[in-house]
Protein backbone atom coordinates (compact mmCIF):
# COMPACT_ATOMS: atom_id res chain seq x y z
CA UNK A 1 0.00 0.00 0.00
CA UNK A 2 1.33 3.45 -0.93
CA UNK A 3 2.21 5.66 2.05
CA UNK A 4 0.69 9.19 2.37
CA UNK A 5 4.17 10.72 2.10
CA UNK A 6 4.89 8.85 -1.13
CA UNK A 7 1.46 9.81 -2.48
CA UNK A 8 2.01 13.53 -1.78
CA UNK A 9 5.47 13.43 -3.33
CA UNK A 10 4.14 11.64 -6.41
CA UNK A 11 1.28 14.09 -6.85
CA UNK A 12 3.72 16.96 -6.34
CA UNK A 13 5.94 15.72 -9.16
CA UNK A 14 2.91 15.28 -11.38
CA UNK A 15 1.84 18.86 -10.67
CA UNK A 16 5.29 20.08 -11.73
CA UNK A 17 5.18 18.07 -14.98
CA UNK A 18 1.65 19.30 -15.68
CA UNK A 19 2.66 22.90 -14.94
CA UNK A 20 5.54 22.66 -17.41
CA UNK A 21 3.28 21.17 -20.07
CA UNK A 22 0.67 23.89 -19.63
CA UNK A 23 3.33 26.63 -19.66
CA UNK A 24 4.64 25.31 -23.00
CA UNK A 25 1.17 25.66 -24.55
CA UNK A 26 0.64 29.28 -23.43
CA UNK A 27 2.74 31.09 -26.11
CA UNK A 28 1.08 29.11 -28.89
CA UNK A 29 -2.40 29.78 -27.53
CA UNK A 30 -1.58 33.49 -27.25
CA UNK A 31 -0.43 33.59 -30.87
CA UNK A 32 -3.50 31.71 -32.01
CA UNK A 33 -5.99 33.84 -30.11
CA UNK A 34 -4.22 37.04 -31.17
CA UNK A 35 -3.99 35.97 -34.79
CA UNK A 36 -0.24 36.64 -34.86
CA UNK A 37 2.24 34.81 -37.08
CA UNK A 38 5.66 36.34 -36.29
CA UNK A 39 7.84 33.96 -38.31
CA UNK A 40 7.41 30.47 -39.83
CA UNK A 41 10.35 29.03 -37.90
CA UNK A 42 9.19 30.50 -34.59
CA UNK A 43 5.62 29.45 -35.33
CA UNK A 44 6.76 25.88 -36.01
CA UNK A 45 8.68 25.84 -32.72
CA UNK A 46 5.89 27.27 -30.58
CA UNK A 47 2.93 25.44 -32.10
CA UNK A 48 4.96 22.24 -32.40
CA UNK A 49 5.87 22.57 -28.72
CA UNK A 50 2.21 23.04 -27.80
CA UNK A 51 1.21 19.91 -29.75
CA UNK A 52 4.04 17.99 -28.09
CA UNK A 53 2.96 19.11 -24.60
CA UNK A 54 -0.67 18.28 -25.33
CA UNK A 55 0.39 14.84 -26.53
CA UNK A 56 2.09 14.18 -23.21
CA UNK A 57 -1.03 15.25 -21.31
CA UNK A 58 -3.08 12.81 -23.36
CA UNK A 59 -0.60 10.01 -22.74
CA UNK A 60 -0.62 10.55 -18.96
CA UNK A 61 -4.39 10.20 -18.85
CA UNK A 62 -4.38 7.11 -21.06
CA UNK A 63 -1.65 5.42 -19.04
CA UNK A 64 -3.54 5.92 -15.79
CA UNK A 65 -6.47 3.94 -17.17
CA UNK A 66 -4.45 0.74 -17.54
CA UNK A 67 -5.91 -0.93 -14.45
CA UNK A 68 -9.44 0.08 -15.41
CA UNK A 69 -9.91 -1.65 -18.76
CA UNK A 70 -8.57 -4.70 -20.57
CA UNK A 71 -4.82 -4.93 -21.03
CA UNK A 72 -5.01 -5.23 -24.80
CA UNK A 73 -7.56 -2.45 -25.11
CA UNK A 74 -5.45 -0.01 -23.10
CA UNK A 75 -2.50 -0.66 -25.40
CA UNK A 76 -4.74 0.21 -28.36
CA UNK A 77 -6.20 3.21 -26.50
CA UNK A 78 -2.76 4.58 -25.63
CA UNK A 79 -1.70 4.23 -29.24
CA UNK A 80 -4.86 5.97 -30.46
CA UNK A 81 -4.89 8.82 -27.97
CA UNK A 82 -1.21 9.67 -28.07
CA UNK A 83 -1.19 10.01 -31.87
CA UNK A 84 -4.11 12.46 -31.99
CA UNK A 85 -1.57 15.21 -32.82
CA UNK A 86 -0.55 13.23 -35.90
CA UNK A 87 -4.19 12.87 -36.92
CA UNK A 88 -4.86 16.58 -36.50
CA UNK A 89 -1.93 17.64 -38.69
CA UNK A 90 -2.56 15.05 -41.41
CA UNK A 91 -6.30 15.76 -41.45
CA UNK A 92 -5.56 19.43 -41.98
CA UNK A 93 -3.33 18.72 -44.98
CA UNK A 94 -5.93 16.35 -46.46
CA UNK A 95 -8.78 18.83 -45.85
CA UNK A 96 -6.93 21.65 -47.62
CA UNK A 97 -5.98 19.21 -50.39
CA UNK A 98 -9.69 18.62 -50.93
CA UNK A 99 -10.25 22.36 -51.24
CA UNK A 100 -7.29 22.72 -53.61
CA UNK A 101 -6.83 19.36 -55.39
CA UNK A 102 -4.12 20.73 -57.69
CA UNK A 103 -2.00 22.09 -54.82
CA UNK A 104 0.99 20.57 -53.05
CA UNK A 105 -1.21 19.82 -50.04
CA UNK A 106 -2.12 16.52 -51.71
CA UNK A 107 1.56 15.58 -51.45
CA UNK A 108 1.86 16.95 -47.91
CA UNK A 109 -0.95 14.71 -46.64
CA UNK A 110 0.71 11.62 -48.06
CA UNK A 111 4.17 12.73 -46.92
CA UNK A 112 3.13 13.23 -43.30
CA UNK A 113 1.40 9.85 -43.20
CA UNK A 114 4.21 7.83 -44.80
CA UNK A 115 6.87 9.60 -42.74
CA UNK A 116 5.08 8.89 -39.47
CA UNK A 117 4.66 5.21 -40.34
CA UNK A 118 8.28 4.73 -41.36
CA UNK A 119 9.60 6.56 -38.30
CA UNK A 120 7.73 4.11 -36.08
CA UNK A 121 9.17 0.96 -37.65
CA UNK A 122 12.58 2.28 -38.64
CA UNK A 123 13.40 4.37 -35.58
CA UNK A 124 11.02 3.79 -32.66
CA UNK A 125 11.02 -0.03 -32.70
CA UNK A 126 14.83 -0.33 -32.88
CA UNK A 127 15.28 2.33 -30.19
CA UNK A 128 13.25 0.27 -27.72
CA UNK A 129 15.31 -2.86 -28.38
CA UNK A 130 18.60 -0.96 -28.06
CA UNK A 131 17.53 0.63 -24.77
CA UNK A 132 16.42 -2.77 -23.48
CA UNK A 133 19.78 -4.25 -24.47
CA UNK A 134 21.76 -1.46 -22.79
CA UNK A 135 19.64 -1.83 -19.67
CA UNK A 136 19.53 -5.64 -19.31
CA UNK A 137 21.99 -7.02 -21.89
CA UNK A 138 19.10 -9.12 -23.23
CA UNK A 139 19.39 -9.31 -27.01
CA UNK A 140 15.68 -9.25 -27.77
CA UNK A 141 12.30 -8.08 -26.55
CA UNK A 142 9.88 -10.98 -26.13
CA UNK A 143 6.21 -10.24 -26.67
CA UNK A 144 3.40 -12.08 -24.88
CA UNK A 145 1.29 -14.65 -26.78
CA UNK A 146 -1.66 -12.23 -26.69
CA UNK A 147 0.38 -9.80 -28.80
CA UNK A 148 -0.10 -12.14 -31.74
CA UNK A 149 -3.27 -10.10 -32.32
CA UNK A 150 -1.25 -6.92 -32.92
CA UNK A 151 1.10 -8.57 -35.39
CA UNK A 152 -1.75 -10.33 -37.23
CA UNK A 153 -3.85 -7.20 -37.70
CA UNK A 154 -0.80 -5.21 -38.75
CA UNK A 155 -0.23 -7.88 -41.41
CA UNK A 156 -3.85 -7.60 -42.60
CA UNK A 157 -3.57 -3.83 -42.94
CA UNK A 158 -0.24 -4.13 -44.72
CA UNK A 159 -1.55 -6.66 -47.25
CA UNK A 160 -4.47 -4.34 -48.06
CA UNK A 161 -2.04 -1.44 -48.59
CA UNK A 162 -0.76 -3.13 -51.76
CA UNK A 163 -4.25 -2.91 -53.30
CA UNK A 164 -3.99 0.86 -52.84
CA UNK A 165 -0.83 0.80 -54.94
CA UNK A 166 -2.69 -0.98 -57.73
CA UNK A 167 -5.28 1.80 -57.84
CA UNK A 168 -2.87 4.73 -57.25
CA UNK A 169 -5.28 6.38 -54.84
CA UNK A 170 -6.60 6.14 -51.29
CA UNK A 171 -10.38 6.11 -51.74
CA UNK A 172 -13.59 5.52 -49.85
CA UNK A 173 -13.29 1.75 -50.35
CA UNK A 174 -10.07 1.95 -48.36
CA UNK A 175 -11.88 3.96 -45.70
CA UNK A 176 -14.48 1.22 -45.27
CA UNK A 177 -11.97 -1.65 -45.24
CA UNK A 178 -9.25 -0.07 -43.09
CA UNK A 179 -11.64 1.41 -40.51
CA UNK A 180 -13.29 -2.02 -40.29
CA UNK A 181 -9.90 -3.69 -39.78
CA UNK A 182 -9.11 -1.27 -36.96
CA UNK A 183 -12.55 -1.78 -35.42
CA UNK A 184 -12.18 -5.57 -35.43
CA UNK A 185 -8.69 -5.19 -33.96
CA UNK A 186 -10.03 -3.07 -31.08
CA UNK A 187 -12.82 -5.60 -30.49
CA UNK A 188 -10.28 -8.43 -30.50
CA UNK A 189 -7.95 -6.85 -27.94
CA UNK A 190 -10.87 -5.72 -25.76
CA UNK A 191 -11.47 -9.40 -24.99
CA UNK A 192 -8.09 -9.70 -23.30
CA UNK A 193 -7.95 -9.63 -19.48
CA UNK A 194 -7.35 -6.51 -17.41
CA UNK A 195 -3.85 -5.75 -16.20
CA UNK A 196 -3.01 -7.60 -13.00
CA UNK A 197 -3.26 -5.55 -9.83
CA UNK A 198 0.19 -6.69 -8.81
CA UNK A 199 1.87 -5.27 -11.89
CA UNK A 200 4.40 -2.49 -11.55
CA UNK A 201 3.17 1.08 -11.28
CA UNK A 202 2.65 3.05 -14.44
CA UNK A 203 5.84 4.67 -15.73
CA UNK A 204 6.43 8.40 -15.39
CA UNK A 205 3.85 10.98 -14.26
CA UNK A 206 0.92 8.59 -14.77
CA UNK A 207 1.98 6.79 -11.57
CA UNK A 208 0.68 9.77 -9.57
CA UNK A 209 -2.83 9.42 -10.93
CA UNK A 210 -2.93 5.79 -9.79
CA UNK A 211 -2.81 7.05 -6.19
CA UNK A 212 -6.13 8.89 -6.55
CA UNK A 213 -9.56 7.42 -5.93
CA UNK A 214 -11.38 6.02 -8.93
CA UNK A 215 -13.72 9.01 -9.24
CA UNK A 216 -10.96 11.61 -9.01
CA UNK A 217 -8.80 9.61 -11.38
CA UNK A 218 -11.47 9.63 -14.07
CA UNK A 219 -12.06 13.35 -13.46
CA UNK A 220 -8.39 14.19 -13.96
CA UNK A 221 -8.12 11.93 -16.99
CA UNK A 222 -11.16 13.58 -18.54
CA UNK A 223 -9.83 17.07 -17.86
CA UNK A 224 -6.43 16.21 -19.35
CA UNK A 225 -8.09 14.82 -22.47
CA UNK A 226 -10.36 17.85 -22.99
CA UNK A 227 -7.60 20.43 -22.44
CA UNK A 228 -5.08 18.56 -24.59
CA UNK A 229 -7.58 18.00 -27.40
CA UNK A 230 -8.44 21.71 -27.41
CA UNK A 231 -4.74 22.67 -27.62
CA UNK A 232 -4.18 20.24 -30.49
CA UNK A 233 -7.28 21.50 -32.31
CA UNK A 234 -6.20 25.15 -32.24
CA UNK A 235 -2.51 24.40 -32.92
CA UNK A 236 -2.74 21.90 -35.80
CA UNK A 237 -3.47 24.40 -38.60
CA UNK A 238 -0.79 26.99 -37.72
CA UNK A 239 1.77 24.24 -37.08
CA UNK A 240 1.03 22.59 -40.43
CA UNK A 241 1.30 25.92 -42.26
CA UNK A 242 4.45 26.82 -40.33
CA UNK A 243 6.12 23.62 -41.53
CA UNK A 244 5.38 24.59 -45.14
CA UNK A 245 6.62 28.14 -44.54
CA UNK A 246 9.76 26.93 -42.77
CA UNK A 247 10.71 24.84 -45.79
CA UNK A 248 10.44 27.90 -48.01
CA UNK A 249 12.42 30.11 -45.62
CA UNK A 250 15.20 27.55 -45.25
CA UNK A 251 15.22 26.67 -48.94
CA UNK A 252 14.69 23.02 -47.99
CA UNK A 253 12.41 20.50 -49.68
CA UNK A 254 9.00 21.06 -48.06
CA UNK A 255 8.00 17.47 -48.76
CA UNK A 256 10.92 16.03 -46.76
CA UNK A 257 10.47 18.56 -43.96
CA UNK A 258 6.83 17.58 -43.54
CA UNK A 259 7.61 13.90 -43.97
CA UNK A 260 10.23 13.71 -41.22
CA UNK A 261 10.17 16.72 -38.87
CA UNK A 262 6.42 17.14 -38.41
CA UNK A 263 5.87 13.49 -37.33
CA UNK A 264 8.75 13.74 -34.86
CA UNK A 265 6.78 16.27 -32.79
CA UNK A 266 3.49 14.39 -33.01
CA UNK A 267 5.01 10.95 -32.35
CA UNK A 268 7.26 11.97 -29.44
CA UNK A 269 4.67 11.44 -26.63
CA UNK A 270 3.82 7.89 -27.72
CA UNK A 271 7.50 7.02 -28.17
CA UNK A 272 8.37 8.49 -24.78
CA UNK A 273 5.71 6.39 -23.06
CA UNK A 274 7.07 3.28 -24.77
CA UNK A 275 10.62 4.14 -23.66
CA UNK A 276 9.41 4.63 -20.07
CA UNK A 277 7.85 1.18 -20.23
CA UNK A 278 11.21 -0.28 -21.26
CA UNK A 279 13.08 1.62 -18.54
CA UNK A 280 10.60 0.39 -15.92
CA UNK A 281 11.20 -3.25 -16.88
CA UNK A 282 8.13 -3.67 -19.08
CA UNK A 283 9.78 -3.81 -22.49
CA UNK A 284 7.04 -6.01 -23.96
CA UNK A 285 4.42 -3.37 -23.11
CA UNK A 286 6.54 -0.69 -24.72
CA UNK A 287 7.02 -2.60 -27.97
CA UNK A 288 3.34 -3.65 -28.03
CA UNK A 289 2.34 0.00 -27.69
CA UNK A 290 4.50 0.96 -30.66
CA UNK A 291 3.12 -1.93 -32.75
CA UNK A 292 -0.43 -0.84 -31.87
CA UNK A 293 0.55 2.72 -32.80
CA UNK A 294 1.62 1.41 -36.20
CA UNK A 295 -1.69 -0.48 -36.65
CA UNK A 296 -3.54 2.69 -35.77
CA UNK A 297 -1.71 4.81 -38.32
CA UNK A 298 -1.59 2.16 -41.04
CA UNK A 299 -5.33 1.46 -40.86
CA UNK A 300 -7.41 4.18 -39.20
CA UNK A 301 -5.26 7.17 -40.20
CA UNK A 302 -4.83 6.05 -43.82
CA UNK A 303 -8.52 5.16 -44.04
CA UNK A 304 -9.68 8.53 -42.69
CA UNK A 305 -7.66 10.63 -45.17
CA UNK A 306 -10.26 10.32 -47.99
CA UNK A 307 -12.95 11.50 -45.56
CA UNK A 308 -10.91 14.58 -44.63
CA UNK A 309 -10.29 15.29 -48.31
CA UNK A 310 -13.98 14.78 -49.12
CA UNK A 311 -14.96 17.27 -46.41
CA UNK A 312 -12.62 19.82 -47.92
CA UNK A 313 -13.87 19.18 -51.45
CA UNK A 314 -17.54 19.14 -50.49
CA UNK A 315 -18.00 15.83 -52.33
CA UNK A 316 -16.63 12.29 -52.24
CA UNK A 317 -12.95 12.43 -53.19
CA UNK A 318 -9.95 10.12 -53.19
CA UNK A 319 -6.38 11.04 -52.28
CA UNK A 320 -4.38 10.48 -55.49
CA UNK A 321 -0.88 9.03 -55.50
CA UNK A 322 1.41 10.42 -58.20
CA UNK A 323 4.72 8.77 -59.09
CA UNK A 324 6.49 10.20 -56.03
CA UNK A 325 3.68 9.32 -53.63
CA UNK A 326 3.33 5.85 -55.17
CA UNK A 327 7.02 5.19 -54.45
CA UNK A 328 6.73 6.54 -50.90
CA UNK A 329 3.65 4.43 -50.18
CA UNK A 330 5.29 1.35 -51.70
CA UNK A 331 8.39 1.86 -49.56
CA UNK A 332 6.22 2.28 -46.45
CA UNK A 333 4.25 -0.91 -47.23
CA UNK A 334 7.43 -2.89 -47.94
CA UNK A 335 9.05 -1.73 -44.69
CA UNK A 336 5.90 -2.77 -42.83
CA UNK A 337 6.04 -6.29 -44.28
CA UNK A 338 9.70 -6.63 -43.30
CA UNK A 339 8.96 -5.39 -39.78
CA UNK A 340 6.16 -7.96 -39.46
CA UNK A 341 8.47 -10.72 -40.69
CA UNK A 342 10.88 -9.91 -37.87
CA UNK A 343 8.02 -10.28 -35.35
CA UNK A 344 6.79 -13.71 -36.48
CA UNK A 345 8.29 -15.38 -33.42
CA UNK A 346 6.72 -12.72 -31.20
CA UNK A 347 10.07 -11.14 -30.50
CA UNK A 348 12.24 -8.41 -31.96
CA UNK A 349 15.90 -9.28 -31.76
CA UNK A 350 18.83 -6.91 -31.55
CA UNK A 351 19.95 -7.94 -35.03
CA UNK A 352 16.46 -7.38 -36.40
CA UNK A 353 16.32 -3.96 -34.75
CA UNK A 354 19.69 -3.04 -36.23
CA UNK A 355 18.50 -4.14 -39.69
CA UNK A 356 15.43 -1.91 -39.40
CA UNK A 357 17.50 1.04 -38.20
CA UNK A 358 20.21 0.68 -40.85
CA UNK A 359 17.70 0.35 -43.69
CA UNK A 360 15.83 3.38 -42.34
CA UNK A 361 19.02 5.45 -42.32
CA UNK A 362 19.75 4.27 -45.86
CA UNK A 363 16.36 5.44 -47.11
CA UNK A 364 16.75 8.84 -45.44
CA UNK A 365 20.27 9.15 -46.81
CA UNK A 366 19.13 8.27 -50.33
CA UNK A 367 16.30 10.81 -50.15
CA UNK A 368 18.79 13.52 -49.17
CA UNK A 369 21.34 12.34 -51.74
CA UNK A 370 18.86 12.70 -54.60
CA UNK A 371 17.28 15.90 -53.28
CA UNK A 372 15.97 17.76 -56.30
CA UNK A 373 16.34 14.74 -58.59
CA UNK A 374 12.88 13.21 -58.38
CA UNK A 375 13.34 10.60 -61.10
CA UNK A 376 16.54 9.22 -59.54
CA UNK A 377 15.01 9.31 -56.05
CA UNK A 378 11.93 7.38 -57.18
CA UNK A 379 14.00 4.73 -58.96
CA UNK A 380 16.45 4.27 -56.06
CA UNK A 381 13.87 4.17 -53.27
CA UNK A 382 11.66 1.81 -55.29
CA UNK A 383 14.66 -0.51 -55.52
CA UNK A 384 15.05 -0.27 -51.74
CA UNK A 385 11.39 -1.20 -51.33
CA UNK A 386 11.95 -4.36 -53.37
CA UNK A 387 14.97 -5.12 -51.17
CA UNK A 388 12.71 -4.87 -48.09
CA UNK A 389 10.29 -7.34 -49.68
CA UNK A 390 13.06 -9.76 -50.66
CA UNK A 391 14.40 -9.78 -47.10
CA UNK A 392 10.87 -10.21 -45.75
CA UNK A 393 10.29 -13.20 -48.01
CA UNK A 394 13.45 -14.88 -46.73
CA UNK A 395 12.41 -14.36 -43.12
CA UNK A 396 8.84 -15.56 -43.78
CA UNK A 397 10.12 -18.77 -45.40
CA UNK A 398 12.56 -19.39 -42.54
CA UNK A 399 9.75 -18.95 -39.99
CA UNK A 400 6.89 -20.67 -41.83
CA UNK A 401 5.78 -22.69 -38.79
CA UNK A 402 5.83 -19.64 -36.51
CA UNK A 403 3.80 -17.75 -39.11
CA UNK A 404 1.03 -20.35 -39.11
CA UNK A 405 0.90 -20.42 -35.31
CA UNK A 406 0.85 -16.64 -35.16
CA UNK A 407 -2.18 -16.45 -37.42
CA UNK A 408 -4.10 -19.06 -35.44
CA UNK A 409 -3.46 -17.32 -32.12
CA UNK A 410 -3.89 -13.80 -33.50
CA UNK A 411 -7.29 -14.36 -35.05
CA UNK A 412 -8.81 -16.75 -32.50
Amino acid sequence: MTSPVHTRASLGRFAVYLGIAVAITVPALALRLGGWRPDPLLDALLFGGAILAAGFMLSWGAEAAEKRISQGLIVAAIALITVLPEYAVDFYYAYVAGQNPDSNYVHYAAANMTGANRLLVGLAWPTLVLIHWFRTRERQIDLAPVNAAEVTFLLIGSIWSFTILLRNEIGLLDTVVLVAVFGVYVWRVSRLPKAEEGEDDEPGPAAALATLSSGRQWLVMGALTIVAAAVILVSAEPFAEAMVGSGRVLGFDEFLLIQWLAPLASEAPAATIAILFVLSGRAANGLATMISDKINQWTLLVGMLPLAMSLGAGSFSALPLDARQHEEFFLTAAQSIFGIALLLRLRLSLWGALALAILFLVQVGLALRFLGGETAAIATLTGLAWAYLALAMIVFIANAKSFGLLLRVGIS
